[in-house]
């Protein structure tokens, strides 16, 4: 099992044609993932090692049966992409581009909303993989395997840590959601999902410092999640009042910090590490129990 994206996903690509979107297609390709599409418009007919561009999402869906886009469009053209996306009624949309406005990304995540129809992840996030069935975005394959840890992060240099350090364990799902003040999945629509999954044991949790994210998932956590979790919170030493790495990851006064989130956390029974070693320590002995 995992969440979102397994054996059956059949991904297009919006950008293909350009240098990112080429690259990662390869990557995906490589990492045995199902792309099937490339879409940009105005080239239809072309191909990119084989796969067909489409000018459409929904073009693409209907000639080759596409259920997950992974968005490599520069950012003053990825709400038109988004939406683009949604309107096809796609299952999944993963928008990986960062620097996207953030009243472009409130409009796109609203129209997703209203659709009820597709799912976002991201945007300026490294995608989603399920190790051995599926890769949507740029999260490398070949640092972990297949087994039955979750994995839900705003980072996404954590995530590819998280993943090498229980690599011998394995996951089931790596999420990552990104860190833009908007995103379209959230923590706790990850630890909803992750709860449901018969083949998922353990939940690793990653947060940072900036707004209240992580105070509500721990609340859901208390209320909904029965499986073990184990969380890290970055930024216990960042400077408060700056910006650090993620347009989300700012702190005014005591709200948002590390140690506040830590304290939520823990209060419901989530172990927190203080590194992400520690984290994975505390994840390996949830394992090995």
């Amino acid at each position: 099992m995992a969440i979102w994206l397994d054996e059956g996903s059949r991904i297009c690509v919006q950008g293909m044609t350009g240098s990112e979107g080429t690259k990662h297609t390869r990557r995906m390709v490589a990492s045995g993932a199902s792309v099937v599409a490339g879409v940009t418009p105005g080239k239809a007919g072309q191909q990119v090692d084989g796969i067909p561009v489409f000018d459409s999402v929904g073009d693409a869906m209907a000639a080759t049966g596409a259920n997950v886009s992974v968005v490599f469009v520069p950012p003053r053209f990825a709400k038109a992409a988004v939406i683009e996306a949604v309107d096809a009624r796609i299952p999944l949309a993963v928008v990986i581009t960062e620097g996207i406005p953030v009243h472009d990304t409130a409009q796109f995540f609203q129209h997703a909303h209203n659709s009820g129809a597709t799912r976002l992840i991201g945007p300026n996030c490294p995608g989603i993989i399920s190790p051995g069935k599926s890769n949507a975005g740029i999260i490398p394959s070949d640092i972990t395997k297949a087994g039955r840890i979750g994995l839900v992060s705003k980072s996404g240099t954590l995530t590819y840590q998280m993943m090498y350090e229980l690599r011998d364990i394995g996951f089931s799902t790596c999420v990552g959601i990104g860190g833009d003040p908007i995103i379209g999945t959230t923590h706790i629509d990850c630890l909803a999902a992750f709860q449901d999954d018969p083949e998922t044991d353990a939940i690793v949790m990653i947060g940072e410092i900036g707004g209240d994210a992580e105070e509500r998932a721990a609340a859901y956590i208390a209320e909904h999640v029965t499986k073990p979790v184990v969380g890290y919170v970055a930024g216990f030493t960042a400077p408060e009042g700056k910006t650090m790495g993620h347009a989300g990851a700012i702190v005014s006064g005591s709200a948002g910090t590390a140690a506040a989130k830590q304290e939520a956390l823990e209060a419901v029974g989530v172990r927190v590490g203080k590194t992400p070693s520690e984290t994975a320590r505390l994840m390996r002995a949830i394992m090995s129990r």
